[in-house]
């Protein structure tokens, strides 16, 4: 069962800071090498890595940067075949700044222009297995030479068997998001998308809203504390694996790529958010946008020798 990845590839910048300056305030910082990298690349590429057939796509311009982000993803195993290009858009690339154990990304921005799937991706894309992505490339979304675009276009997926796997990360959603949310498998948030959506920290108070919606699962990461979700009715909770912190980006990533890989495999939700924990919690005791990149086995060793 393949599952598809639509959203950013870029490529990040890294550098690293003692702190983080305010307005009108100057610093130093300290360059290190570049990564590709882009928030639903890189959990396409844990999924790959994970053994999940893996499809992507993105709308990109003609440059060769564009070359290599593909390149790239390519040789970490994820399909680009159904990849959108266009002349004339900016650059996708991400400043990140390792700032005290935490990072804040500066992201381009590379504009609202729809992104219109090909006959033959569509066809692709309304055959069963799953579909992750964001609410801002969700929006984009359209039917080359067809009518259907945004809501319309994930409601009939659906119906064909297409599972949704959003992940809002700190962005949250508000009700104008409902009708794209609407049927979803399961909608990711971490701490402060879960704050921004709902003004409350309190899980089981999002109950109703997830009934209301039609969301088999609600998840809301908690970084070194794990995970806790409502599946379906009940709740579910994950302790974290407490860890050296080398490098927290891509971490949610990761939790969301193997999430999505447990679920593609048929493992149960509990044991695939068991999984999706362990995995992240990996993740950054590395460097880099996808230091969550391991085989099963691996993720099953790092857990099996923590006891």
């Amino acid at each position: 069962m393949t599952a598809f990845f639509i959203g950013d590839v870029a490529l990040d910048e890294y550098f690293t800071a003692e702190r983080w300056p305010g307005l009108a305030d100057k610093d130093f910082v300290d360059e290190l090498p570049a990564e590709c990298g882009g928030s639903i690349a890189n959990a396409a590429v844990v999924h790959a890595a994970l053994g999940g057939g893996t499809e992507f796509i993105s709308l990109l311009n003609d440059s060769a940067l564009s070359d290599r982000l593909v390149a790239d993803l390519q040789a970490n195993g994820v399909s680009t075949r159904h990849m959108l290009r266009q002349p004339g858009i900016p650059e996708s690339r991400n400043l990140i700044f390792l700032v005290g154990g935490e990072h804040v990304v500066l992201t381009l921005r590379m504009g609202q222009q729809p992104m219109p799937l090909p006959p033959a991706t569509m066809a692709a894309l309304r055959r069963p297995g799953f579909l992750y992505t964001t609410l801002y490339r969700a929006r984009r979304l359209q039917e080359a030479g067809g009518t259907l675009a945004r809501a319309a276009l994930l409601t009939d997926l659906r119906r064909h068997g297409r599972r949704t796997v959003f992940d809002l990360d700190v962005g949250g959603a508000a009700e104008a998001d409902a009708a794209y949310l609407h049927g979803a498998e399961v909608v990711i948030f971490n701490q402060v998308g879960f704050r921004a959506t709902f003004g409350h920290d309190d899980l089981a108070r999002a109950e109703d809203w997830r009934r209301a919606h039609g969301i088999a699962r609600l998840v809301r990461t908690m970084a070194e504390d794990g995970a806790e979700a409502l599946d379906r009715g009940r709740t579910l909770r994950v302790p974290g694996h407490r860890v050296n912190v080398v490098d927290v980006t891509g971490a949610g990533d990761t939790f969301g790529a193997a999430l999505t890989w447990g679920l593609g495999q048929g493992h149960g939700f509990g044991a695939a958010l068991d999984f999706a924990v362990a995995a992240a919690s990996r993740s950054v005791t590395r460097h880099g946008p996808r230091g969550g990149k391991a085989g099963v086995d691996q993720v099953r060793a790092w857990l099996a020798a923590r006891g």
